[in-house]
């Protein structure tokens, strides 16, 4: 088909879509990464212990399964190496223009197509685009809090999803700031290892055990019988995964019994009752996402490693500095501060029609049609947009489904010999109003969380379960779409 499609993002959700519109006559693909290849954020998260906290049966493309993962929950290197794997297997690694920054995506109302600006190793370059589908994702852009005297540091800093391999942590005073789900897994590789280690945690987090050793190999046997794999993988998204979902969304019943699971290993594993009060969270479970370890912690018990709760008021040139005028000496920080995740696409510069910018269409904050589709934005597809994260699933399953609906619209752009197909306000609204709503009553309002935006308004995660998003992106209905 001549329809030329331009996707921004060599990550899952990039390459994804890729395979799905290849597969029904889309030729005319592009993917554009700033990057230097495939992989998005497992090509960037790289630090010592990084590996997904979903098990790999269902952390994978349903359609390119693989039976020799490592583990339950496979590190980066083997999460890399399969999406590379998948990419060249369906023929759309060569579609990928690495080390291409895109600055700006704007709509031509009269020729009624995308004109995409980016740099490509300091040149600069346009793409001509019927369609431009999004998939940055949430979790793209490095967040480092704006600490005063930060620049003032006299040595050496970086954050973890840009981790500094030659700088040798051996010996070492250390500083984590951060506490999240990558600080999780690298602090426990790095507390053997550092002289000291300090970690500074704003909020404990709500846990639950999950060793992640290699498989034996009477298991790696089992992973070959013919339908066992599929009958785990649908185990894994239907009973196990959804069950964190469940909990999340009923704080009062089953929510409770998940929590009591959660407390009864933390309390086995918290044998110092310092470090316990000082871990200990003091919000609804579920509320803030929950985290999978039995490693971390056993490792901020070791004699080297301190947990500091005070806040930190300022980084001197020789340490950081608390609100209680201690000065913790480190000769290294590193932030384990997450993502900038309501940020979505941006610095990005999107314009659509009329010369609408995306920045102004979400001056209340980010939302789309079922995550994707935006009014004004002919033919632009959002990918693991607003509302589209997942507490306790495979965000995997999410983008498959939405790289189906994509196509379809495209399809049903084609039927109709229309240019561009563009959502409807009246249509985007009422979606956003009723998943708003059913976000009541859940653990995800009892506190604040990176889900949410200065106003409150939950704008990344989906707050239902993977098949009831599955379902509402089975089908496309052309009433709630205008074809120009």
């Amino acid at each position: 088909m001549g329809r030329r499609v331009v996707i921004i993002g060599a990550g899952f959700g990039g390459i994804g879509a890729a395979i799905e519109l290849r597969a029904h006559g889309y030729t005319d693909v592009t993917i554009l990464d700033a990057s230097s290849g495939i992989g998005g954020t497992w090509l960037a998260n790289s630090y010592p212990g990084a590996a997904c906290d979903v098990p790999s049966h269902l952390y994978s493309y349903s359609y390119a399964q693989r039976r020799t993962w490592s583990r339950l929950c496979s590190p980066q290197s083997e999460i890399l190496e399969y999406l590379r794997t998948v990419a060249t297997e369906y023929g759309v690694a060569d579609l990928v223009v690495p080390n291409t920054r895109v600055g700006e995506c704007r709509w031509d109302d009269d020729a009624k197509h995308w004109l995409v600006e980016a740099e490509t190793d300091g040149q600069a370059r346009t793409w001509t685009a019927d369609a431009v589908v999004v998939a940055t994702g949430q979790l793209a852009q490095p967040s480092i809090p704006n600490i005063p005297g930060r620049e003032d540091f006299g040595g050496h800093t970086f954050h973890s999803a840009e981790w500094d391999h030659d700088h040798d942590l051996t010996g070492r005073r250390v500083a984590v700031i951060g506490t999240g789900a990558s600080a999780v897994q690298f602090v426990p590789e790095i507390a053997p290892v550092v002289g000291r280690l300090s970690v500074f945690q704003r909020t404990g987090n709500w846990f639950l055990p999950r060793a992640n050793v290699l498989y034996p190999r009477a298991v790696r046997a089992l992973m070959k019988v013919p339908y066992l794999q599929r009958i785990r993988r649908w185990g894994l998204k239907n009973v196990y995964l959804e069950s964190l979902t469940l909990a999340i969304r009923t704080p009062r019943s089953f929510g409770w019994l998940l929590s009591f699971r959660s407390k009864w290993f933390m309390r086995r594993q918290l044998r110092d009752p310092e470090v316990r009060r000082k871990v200990w969270p003091d919000y609804t479970f579920g509320c803030k996402r929950v985290l999978f370890s039995s490693y971390w912690l056993p490792a901020l018990q070791r004699d080297n490693v301190d947990v500091v709760t005070d806040s930190v008021e300022r980084i001197e040139s020789d340490g950081v500095r608390t609100a209680d005028g201690a000065l913790h000496r480190v000769d290294t920080i590193i932030w384990g501060t997450g993502f900038r995740t309501t940020q979505f696409m941006f610095p990005m510069e999107i314009v659509g029609r009329g010369g609408t910018s995306l920045r102004d269409a979400w001056a209340d904050g980010p939302h789309a049609h079922l995550g994707m589709t935006v009014p004004g934005f002919p033919s632009l597809f959002v990918l693991y947009g607003p509302n589209t994260n997942t507490s306790g699933g495979s965000i995997i399953v999410y983008l498959e489904a939405q790289a189906r609906y994509l196509r379809t619209a495209l399809e049903e752009a084609d039927k109709r010999g229309a240019a561009a197909v563009d959502v409807r306000a009246d249509v985007e609204a009422e979606y956003d109003r009723e998943v708003q709503e059913r976000f009541r009553g859940t653990a995800w309002l009892a506190c604040d969380s990176w889900y949410r935006d200065e106003s409150g308004r939950i704008i990344t995660n989906w707050p239902g379960y993977m098949v009831e998003y599955e379902k509402a992106t089975q089908r496309l209905d052309p009433s709630e779409y205008e074809f120009l």
